[in-house]
């Protein structure tokens, strides 16, 4: 091996041992959505150590801009649970065990550290979990738009996610006067029930329809029964529609209102659908980078919503999602992350931002 290659070797240990260092304090430090601070901090410092500019803006993100070429982001916040962070021997040598590991702080500390190898643009947003009021803090705070974007969601280190379904969320309200029970008329509750029933038949698809194409209706919480003073029944019901590409999110609605027959609602968010061609220069430089590392790209389709959706919507420019982790371990009570898989992801993100800051 000649002296080149010795101080190459050197080089990717020690970053990759920096990379781990950061991996483990993040996933370290409890941030679910709103309590992103403390990690935040760390992320910020962890730029700073290595010679880049990095601040905490007035939502909370973690933005360190550099070259636009490409812009590197991903999650802070976590969902809520307590998972003891070890590390334990795995099928591939260590694990990291923690909430976050793989949803999503993999991803971003991975992204860190190819953003300060390759000298390109990160910032960590906030909120995902819940309202993405990072990601649209950023779209609307930034002029322009960047050159590219990589979005860190968990794909697998040889996955890239190219399309995500698009949401849209309301709470349907009904009022009925009370009344004894064995008349025949609707009451509140029923009419919530009935308006539901029309909704999923209204999106029925068949069973060959692969799920990423179809709208999935389902209510996250329903509350009803007589009020207080005994003379109404009320019933609220929250619910969320997942939005395939094939739709715009005012067709659904304009669907679901149209079934309405007693009671209102409120719809308070709404996503669009993304699907991007894996034709572009940021899907072809992922599926070289991948091939590089000794894998087999593979390009994937989520059925869940992502920030992404949300630069897709503003951001006219290419982009795609990837992160290490098994994403059937999101939100999972045994939430655990391959660290060999994390130092290839991290291979892999430096690859992609050197040649798409080349081509740029």
């Amino acid at each position: 091996m000649s002296a080149t290659d010795g101080e190459s070797a050197a080089a990717s240990a020690d970053r990759d041992a920096a990379a781990r260092d950061l991996l483990v304090d993040l996933v370290s430090i409890p941030s679910p959505s709103g309590e992103e601070e403390a990690a935040a901090e760390r992320l910020a410092a962890f730029f700073e150590a290595h010679g880049r500019e990095a601040w905490i803006d007035e939502v909370g993100n973690v933005r360190a801009p550099a070259d636009d070429a490409v812009l590197l982001t991903s999650h802070v916040d976590t969902v809520p649970g307590d998972i003891p962070v070890e590390v334990k021997e795995g099928d591939d040598g260590p694990e990291l065990w923690g909430r976050g590991s793989v949803d999503a702080t993999g991803p971003l500390a991975a992204m860190a550290a190819a953003a300060v190898e390759t000298g390109v643009s990160f910032v960590g947003v906030v909120g995902e979990e819940v309202n993405s009021r990072g990601a649209r803090h950023l779209v609307e705070d930034r002029e322009d738009a960047p050159d590219a974007v990589v979005n860190g969601e968990p794909s697998g280190w040889d996955g890239i996610t190219l399309g995500y379904r698009g949401l849209l969320a309301g709470t349907y309200v009904a009022t009925s006067e009370s009344g004894h029970t064995s008349r025949p008329e609707n009451n509140a509750i029923q009419d919530a029930m009935d308006w539901w029933n029309r909704v999923e038949a209204a999106f029925e698809e068949d069973e060959w329809t692969p799920v990423f194409e179809r709208v999935t209706c389902k209510p996250v919480d329903v509350r009803g029964g007589t009020t207080e003073d005994g003379l109404s029944v009320e019933a609220t019901m929250d619910v969320q529609l997942r939005v395939p590409p094939k739709y715009a999110v005012e067709e659904v609605r304009e669907i679901a209102d149209g079934e309405l027959n007693g009671g209102t609602v409120h719809w308070y968010d709404d996503v669009p659908p993304v699907m991007q061609s894996p034709r572009t220069e940021v899907a072809r430089a992922f599926r070289v980078a991948i091939r590089n590392a000794g894998g087999d790209p593979r390009l994937l389709r989520k059925t869940g919503t992502s920030d992404m959706n949300i630069f897709a919507g503003e951001w006219d420019c290419p982009m795609a999602t990837y992160g290490p982790g098994d994403s059937d371990l999101d939100h999972a009570p045994d939430e655990h992350l391959s660290l060999a898989e994390f130092d290839r992801s991290v291979a892999v993100l430096i690859d992609v931002c050197e040649r798409l800051a080349e081509d740029g």
